[in-house]
């Protein structure tokens, strides 16, 4: 089975940032407690992943290439709004690290993410990572379709 190891942070300042960002739209065909069914596009792939449910930072994962045409199709079938993002790759003392930067209802939302090998794996935290927001529901992709920042109430670290 393919699993996933996701820690997540919300981000401070810009010294993150860099000229590697790729634009990514994604939308969610099926998402409840058990399960999301997610159907991205990243620039000019796509992708269909689907997600179990989170245990901890680790949770079962299924990702499949799908023609872009596809992809833009299946966008018309998804439930809520779509999340769009740039995504950043920043490379930090032997880790690779996916900085997100949210447009749309989400903007000024930017969240670093870091694939591990085990939950417990040590990484070195780069200047720029703020408040751990993993185990925070809010902040996943699927709930900020649905429920964006803009729509929350209190102000939060990581908003531009």
């Amino acid at each position: 089975m393919a699993v996933e190891i996701e820690r997540k942070f919300l981000v401070t300042g810009d010294a993150w940032r860099n000229d590697s960002g790729v634009l990514y739209r994604q939308g969610y065909l099926n998402r409840d407690k058990v399960r999301t069914v997610r159907i991205r596009i990243a620039g000019n792939a796509a992708f269909l992943t689907i997600k179990g449910k989170s245990t901890g930072a680790t949770r079962a994962e299924f990702e499949y290439p799908v023609p872009l045409d596809d992809a833009q199709a299946l966008m018309a079938l998804c439930d809520g709004p779509l999340i769009e993002k740039t995504r950043y790759v920043v490379l930090h003392a032997g880790h690779r690290w996916e900085v997100d930067e949210f447009a749309g209802d989400n903007a000024g939302l930017v969240v670093a993410e870091l694939e591990l090998g085990t939950e417990d794996e040590a990484f070195e935290r780069p200047a720029w990572l703020g408040e751990e927001v993993t185990h925070d529901a809010r902040y996943f992709n699927s709930n900020l379709a649905t429920q964006p920042i803009s729509t929350w109430s209190t102000s939060h670290e990581g908003l531009g």
